[in-house]
Order: structure tokens, then sequence, then C-alpha cells
């Protein structure tokens, strides 16, 4: 294994460790996000502690901390793009600091997408936000929206990109598996904005 993929691997999966949303209800509502609601420290959970300020920065930061990771491989490392994606995705999933288990990924994948191209994280956003709006369902808007990314990426033909996209797509279905049988016995929570 050469230096440069240490260097990558060690970056990406860290800064995707970062558990903003724990951090931030801690510092603010003195709460452990792991004990409200889903248990999840992602950006929806956080909103279920009726802060949607918080909520919001949770989102915006674990964005950023991808976009960040990707960004710096771009600069240096163009060749391992897809792999330091992919690793800050996983470390957001699973973090060393919360005994591997974290979030389900998906303002990290926004991250990842505005950071790779702006189109793909506008796609994203709207698509997610439509879907939103017509069932109320954040669950179902992240299932969704990731398998339009992978179609659409199928049409740009870059087969590096494609299998990335894939990936990711198998693991936002297995990080929501929870959600897809809520989902199917319509005992999913809504989100009310």
């Amino acid at each position: 294994m050469s230096l440069e993929i240490l260097y990558i691997a060690f970056y990406s999966y860290l800064l995707g460790s970062i558990p903003f949303g724990l951090i931030l209800t801690k510092i603010f509502l003195n709460k452990d996000l792991r004990n409200i609601g889903s248990g999840n420290i992602g950006a929806t959970n956080v909103l279920r502690t009726g802060k949607k300020t918080l909520s919001v920065f949770t989102l915006l930061l674990d964005a950023t901390k991808a976009y960040v990771a990707v960004i710096i491989t771009h600069k240096y490392f163009i060749d391992y793009i897809y792999l330091s994606a992919l690793l800050c995705f996983l470390g957001h999933i699973y973090p060393i600091w919360l005994k591997f288990s974290g979030g389900k990924g998906i303002a990290v994948f926004l991250g990842i997408l505005f950071s790779l191209s702006i189109n793909l994280g506008l796609i994203f956003v709207l698509c997610w936000s439509l879907i939103l709006y017509l069932t109320k369902y954040s669950s179902l808007s992240s299932l969704i929206s990731t398998g339009i990314i992978f179609l659409y990426s199928i049409l740009l033909e870059n087969t590096s990109e494609i299998i990335f996209f894939f990936i990711i797509l198998i693991i936002v279905i297995y990080t929501h598996r929870e959600n897809i049988v809520r989902l199917k016995n319509k005992t999913e929570n809504k989100i009310s904005l």
C-alpha cells in the first residue's frame, strides 16, 4: 500500500468520523443525541430535538467535512478521489469515536456530490426536497434521490463514477434498512418542517 493511500485514508476517514450532530446537541442542549428519537447522529434526528437551527448546522457541517476531504484529494491525489469520498462516507457511518455506530450518510453524500459536481449536488437537493414535500418521509427522499443520482451517473458514462454511486446506493439502502421496513409497514415517522 502506497503512502498516498495511507494519507488519504487517514484524513478522509477521520474527517468523516466527526459526529457534528452529537457535538452540537451536547454543547447547546446538554443532551446525548443517541438517546433521542431514532438515536441517529444525523441532521434528521437533530430536528427531532425541536431545534431546527441545530439541525441545519448539523447538515451543513456534515456536508462540509465531506466536501473538504474530497477537495483536498482532488487537489493533491486526484486519482484517488472516489476512494477518498467512500472512506469519508464510511467514516460518518462507522466513526471510530462512537464504537463504529454513526449516521446514515446522506448529508455527507451531499457534500461529496457538491465536491464532485455542482450539478450533481443540485439534482440531489431538488429531488430530495420535492420527494420530502410530497411524502414528508426523509428516509424515502434519501433513498430515491440516491437512486436517481446513480441512474444519472449511467448517462455520464464514467465507469469509475458509476461504480462509486452504485456502491453508495447499496450502502444507503443498507443504512436505511429499518426505515424501509417501517415504510413498508406504514409506521415510518414523517418530518414536520
